[in-house]
């Protein structure tokens, strides 16, 4: 189905955000769905899944987070879970003043990071009728305990003191690389695949940059979204999820299907946690294009 492009922007607590909406030539209001990417992502990297749905008939919104990519936000590059959820109900909002959605059938997509904030975003706003949870981060800090090795956990935490000290006096905050090829150093997201995808997927996108605040560390520490996945009631969701997941553990996000007590949905694939933006990018793209087809459509 033929569809087109709009740059579009819009408010979130005091900050402008920046995406696409991609919609078919259907002059009916169309089903819609909000798009974002995962931890320190940029929306390029949705935009072949939000191009699938928009072949499928789906209007969809896709946007970059608070302090990434074309949204504005300071600091830059800063990670903060709870301001990416104020985002995705703001997205929520500015879809429903839209020509051409239809306002009762919205759903939200989220991959990675976003997987969690999806799943939030769903238990939370009534006007979410549907959810996609990719390879999702389920807890935040079970997680980066599994990624942080034990002995760098003192390092990590006098880095995060000594850089909240720092910003007091007034000094700009303290980054650290996103990931890196030297698996000596603190980094955000440890790991030679991490790392690789990475360099594969990020310097093509001008606003890209391998760095994260070390704020960022100490935020995700405090996201709960599993503690959010029973809380969904009658909203339906659908998990997809990779076998050998080891950046977003596939047990957490496995077990935070489990305490969904209404309408849910699991599609497990082979592979790695970046297995599906590439091989098996077709089969996780049709899942979220059949679910939210059976759901909103």
């Amino acid at each position: 189905m033929p569809f087109t492009t709009s740059s579009v922007e819009f408010a979130s607590l005091g900050t402008t955000l920046r995406g696409w909406f991609i919609t078919g030539d259907d002059s009916s209001p169309q089903p819609t769905i909000v798009m974002a990417h995962g931890f320190a992502g940029h929306k390029e990297w949705v935009r072949p899944f939000a191009e699938a749905l928009a072949n499928a008939g789906f209007a969809c919104l896709v946007y970059d987070h608070a302090c990434f990519g074309d949204s504005d936000g300071e600091p830059r590059q800063e990670v903060d879970p709870w301001r990416q959820v104020e985002g995705y109900r703001d997205a929520v909002t500015f879809a429903e003043s839209l020509p051409g959605v239809d306002a009762d059938r919205i759903g939200v997509w989220g991959t990675s990071f976003a997987g969690g904030h999806a799943i939030v975003v769903g238990a939370v706003d009534h006007r979410v009728k549907a959810v996609v949870a990719q390879v999702p981060l389920t807890a935040g800090a079970p997680t980066l305990e599994r990624l942080i090795p034990a002995p760098m956990w003192p390092i990590v935490d006098e880095t995060i003191a000594a850089d909240r000290r720092a910003q007091s006096a007034g000094a700009a905050p303290l980054t650290i690389p996103s990931s890196s090829a030297d698996p000596t150093e603190m980094v955000a997201m440890p790991g030679a695949d991490v790392y690789e995808w990475l360099m594969a997927n990020g310097p093509q996108i001008s606003t890209w940059r391998n760095e994260v605040t070390v704020s960022s560390i100490d935020k995700v520490r405090t996201y709960t979204p599993e503690a959010f996945a029973e809380r969904l009631g009658t909203t339906p969701i659908q998990f997809i999820v990779a076998d050998g997941d080891v950046l977003t553990p596939v047990d957490l996000a496995l077990r935070a299907h489990h305490t969904v007590v209404g309408p849910k949905h699991l599609k497990i694939l082979g592979g790695s946690h970046f297995s599906v933006y590439e091989e098996n990018f077709a089969e996780a793209a049709e899942t979220a294009v059949a679910f939210f087809s059976d759901t909103l459509g």
